[in-house]
């Protein structure tokens, strides 16, 4: 089958599951991840006969994308802050207000001689592991409860060509750190309960829902133990990072204020949200 012909049977059957514009996403990256051709090869390439494999995987991806699995498990990669990284259901996909907080990071922190970070929840290590990227003789720290997610991060580590100290624990369990640190950042579980019917079924069905969620009743749980170990272990003007839930943003800073943290500074993301928080140890 021609490539051309392949693309039109794949525009057909997922035209009423997805907008057009993300079907072509979702065809280009699987082209350029299967076949290693981009947009404008394919375009100039009208007869590209796939091969038995090629057909196979094709198919396979369009199998999978018709049943909401995200495209990025299904390539088992994704790009994140100008580097790659491995994924699969063990971690969450890296989102784009997640490079927003760590270029915040980046331009915050880009002229200090050497730092010691922390990264709490580290997932697929991308906020760690970028900033031990971008940050050369910063000395990073990553934690997370699950093992199946550090096995994915030590290999994106290692893929990227950084060094990160990666701990296995439950920072709910945890009474104090082994360390002190100039930054620690987070992007704990914050989703509340309530707003599962705000999310998309592709998230829900595949995502862990151990990093996304958090009981109504105590949406804030992350936030008030980082915040408290952080006032233990970070260095004098140490900084906290988060990432937040955009319907929360005044209730996490209130949180802050009242553990102490001084020059509180609340941000939106592109979308006009309320999505980040940093502050200063008292």
């Amino acid at each position: 089958m021609l490539v051309q012909d392949f693309k039109r049977h794949f525009f057909s059957e997922l035209s009423n599951l997805y907008p057009e514009t993300e079907i072509q996403s979702f065809f280009t990256i699987l082209i350029e991840f299967k076949l290693h051709l981009s947009r404008i090869q394919l375009a100039l390439e009208h007869n590209f006969e796939l091969d038995n494999d090629d057909f196979e995987f094709l198919q396979n991806a369009l199998l999978k994308l018709k049943n909401q699995i995200p495209i990025q498990y299904i390539v088992g990669e994704t790009a994140f802050y100008g580097l790659m990284f491995k994924v699969d259901k063990n971690v969450l996909i890296p989102r784009p207000e997640t490079e927003e907080l760590v270029e915040w990071i980046f331009r915050n922190h880009k002229k200090n001689e050497s730092l010691k970070i922390l990264d709490v929840g580290t997932g697929s290590g991308c906020i760690a592991i970028s900033l031990a990227k971008n940050l050369p003789n910063t000395e990073v720290f990553a934690l997370d409860i699950s093992a199946e997610a550090l096995n994915i991060a030590k290999n994106n580590a290692a893929m990227n060509q950084v060094k990160v100290d990666f701990i296995l624990a439950d920072i709910l369990k945890i009474e104090k750190l082994a360390t002190n640190f100039d930054i620690i950042v987070s992007n704990p579980p914050y989703v509340r309960e309530l707003e599962k019917s705000q999310m998309q079924q592709n998230v829900l069905s595949n995502e862990p829902h151990i990093a996304l969620f958090v009981k109504d009743e105590n949406p804030l749980l992350f936030y008030d133990k980082i915040a408290e170990l952080a006032k233990k272990h970070l260095t004098e003007n140490g900084v906290l990072y988060f990432e937040i839930n955009q319907y929360l943003g005044p209730e996490t800073v209130d949180l802050l204020k009242t553990k102490g943290f001084k020059n509180i500074e609340l941000k939106k993301d592109i979308y006009g949200v309320d999505r980040m928080v940093k502050c200063l140890k008292f």
